[in-house]
């Protein structure tokens, strides 16, 4: 990328830390990008919401800034607003795409409105949570069942339930981190993700990562601490299989009005192949063993390039699209 393209973009902010349960992963990514930024020769700083406010954004002069927030007060439509107000440019989904996808539940109504695929759920609100209540869940949804809280990521709270009795308890951890809990149908099978770039009908979905975890345990530790989970990326899939995921994920992104970039997380059900979206990440992981990137160098665009596509996408609600209406 040439110095008058990179300085076109003026004084970046990148938006890392917060102060989310994911702010440790957070500032890997944050720290990733703002490496990858300054490669590029973008003027790119760090600014951790949870030390400074908002508002010396505008004050210190940056123009757009990169958000690489995950989690609450992040990636839930928030900051977005307050960048809107702010009127400064910022990367990833506006306030409403950003706030729903927050909400695996209100995902959930979305996808489902639209005839997409997602695992069959029932949500317990918080004077839902009694033990007569939790304990029918299992009779709804069958067993295994996913027990979780619905606007975490990073499997924060997330437990696989395997019996009647363990239910109780997975409520009461799921309910730590947030007040209604969401219990979902379990897929057996194969954990894929698929990321998206772009907007509206010119969006593109990048090739399908097929995640293999130690015994199907796919949570926090393994996913950013240990180097036991493997990634396919070709991911090995037959050829119509990757692309119905990957029509299915640009549906699931388009539907809730995602853009600049997105990753959609999905199963394949082992006794028919058939996928199920499980959630939509509006401010996807960038550090070293995240998937976006990984999926991207298949694509042949280096974490750099891919960074600096993104800053490139930051806009506004109130911007007129291309071509505007």
């Amino acid at each position: 990328m040439s110095a008058p393209q990179a300085n076109s973009f003026g004084k970046v902010a990148v938006l890392m830390g917060g102060s989310s349960a994911e702010r440790d992963v957070s500032i890997m990514s944050g720290t990733g990008v703002l490496g990858a930024l300054r490669a590029r020769g973008v003027d790119a700083h760090e600014f951790d919401p949870a030390s400074q406010p908002l508002a010396e954004l505008r004050s210190q002069g940056f123009s757009r800034c990169f958000i690489a927030l995950h989690g609450r007060h992040g990636e839930d439509g928030t900051v977005q607003g307050a960048l809107e107000l702010l009127g400064i440019p910022y990367t990833g989904s506006g306030v409403m795409a950003s706030s729903i996808a927050m909400d695996k539940v209100m995902t959930k109504r979305v996808w489902l409105a639209d005839g997409l695929s997602t695992p069959r759920y029932a949500r317990l609100a918080h004077d839902q949570q009694s033990l007569e209540q939790v304990r029918v869940v299992p009779d709804l949804l069958g067993l295994p069942l996913i027990v979780k809280p619905p606007r975490e990521g990073s499997s924060i709270g997330v437990t696989k339930v395997k019996g009647y009795s363990e239910m109780q308890d997975a409520v009461k951890l799921a309910a730590r981190y947030d007040a209604d809990v969401l219990c979902e149908e379990f897929i057996e099978g194969e954990e894929v993700t698929c990321a998206v770039l772009g907007h509206g009908l010119d969006a593109k979905a990048l090739p399908v990562v097929r995640i293999a975890a130690p015994e199907g345990a796919y949570d926090y530790q393994n996913k950013y601490f240990t180097d036991d989970v493997k990634y396919h990326c070709p991911s090995g899939l037959p050829p119509e299989l990757e692309s119905e995921i990957q029509h299915l994920s640009l549906a699931a992104y388009r539907t809730l009005g995602c853009r600049g970039w997105g990753r959609a997380d999905l199963m394949i059900r082992a006794s028919d192949r058939k996928p199920f979206l499980l959630e939509m990440n509006t401010s996807p992981g960038m550090t070293s063993h995240s998937l976006v990137p990984m999926s991207a160098r298949a694509a042949g665009i280096s974490y750099e390039d891919l960074c600096v596509e993104v800053l490139a996408s930051a806009t506004l609600d109130s911007a007129k699209p291309a071509g505007g209406h």
